[in-house]
């Protein structure tokens, strides 16, 4: 029976060239034998604009749907819920999977003791050039708490790229998948991961992030000081309850 590994793209407004070059990272990436892909692309409202970038032969790993507007972190949860694969796997509709980024995910989690992953990330800039982060974890197993308490002590900058993540379903969905918050989503989820499992840093660049002025973290309302702090607050937060649970 062959194993399935579902990535989420959450769509809205999207820039024509760079969902093009997303989707086209993923459609080269090779798989693990007895792996297979699919797409879930759910768009943030109803216009129908994912299925016209996309005009071409119809790929069956490729599953569209629309739903009313409602965030980002509900678009994800909707995908979530479309989802059919073991192993869910984020991609921003602005991004690029970097060759055998999919095929290290899956490797990794073939530890059952491995609940989750993220990778090297490299900034793609306006020119295309790329420019490395300085912060990266030594590559191989992170132990539980281990992210959170990086963040914690470092202004609630994580040491992991969250858009970088891929993780089992049965852990997403246990948490509630990507947290119900104005911006941060990614973070809510990669923390609450990090307080109850054990993860998995490959050293290997797994995504270029791109660099734009559209996109939506390059944006004042994403670093507004009261709502960030609101944002980081119920995140903390969520991590001690879930450690006093789970230990």
């Amino acid at each position: 029976m062959a194993s399935l590994i579902s990535v989420i793209t959450p769509i809205y407004d999207p820039h024509p060239e760079y969902f093009r070059a997303a989707h086209a990272s993923l459609v080269a990436q090779a798989l693990p034998p007895g792996w297979s892909w699919e797409w879930i692309v759910q768009e943030d409202g109803e216009t129908g604009i994912a299925e016209a970038l996309l005009d071409q032969p119809a790929d069956p790993r490729i599953r569209f749907a629309r739903g009313r507007r409602g965030g980002v972190a509900i678009t994800r949860n909707l995908g979530l819920a479309r989802a059919e694969g073991t192993l869910i796997k984020n991609l921003d509709q602005d991004d690029v999977l970097t060759p055998g980024a999919l095929a290290r995910d899956i490797e990794a989690l073939q530890d059952p003791a491995t609940g989750w992953t993220t990778s090297r990330a490299l900034d793609l800039l306006p020119d295309g050039t790329t420019a490395a982060n300085d912060n990266d974890p030594a590559p191989g197993p992170i132990p539980p708490h281990t992210v959170t308490a990086y963040w914690r002590t470092h202004g609630h900058r994580l040491p992991v790229h969250p858009t970088t993540l891929c993780i089992r379903r049965t852990l997403a969905v246990a948490l509630g998948g990507w947290m119900a918050v104005p911006g941060s989503d990614d973070t809510g989820l990669l923390i609450a991961a990090g307080t109850v499992a054990r993860g998995h840093f490959i050293g290997e660049p797994g995504l270029l992030y791109r660099k734009w002025p559209g996109q939506v973290s390059a944006g004042d309302a994403h670093t507004e000081p009261t709502e960030r702090a609101l944002r980081m607050r119920l995140i903390e937060e969520r991590a001690e309850q879930l450690a006093a649970l789970f230990g």
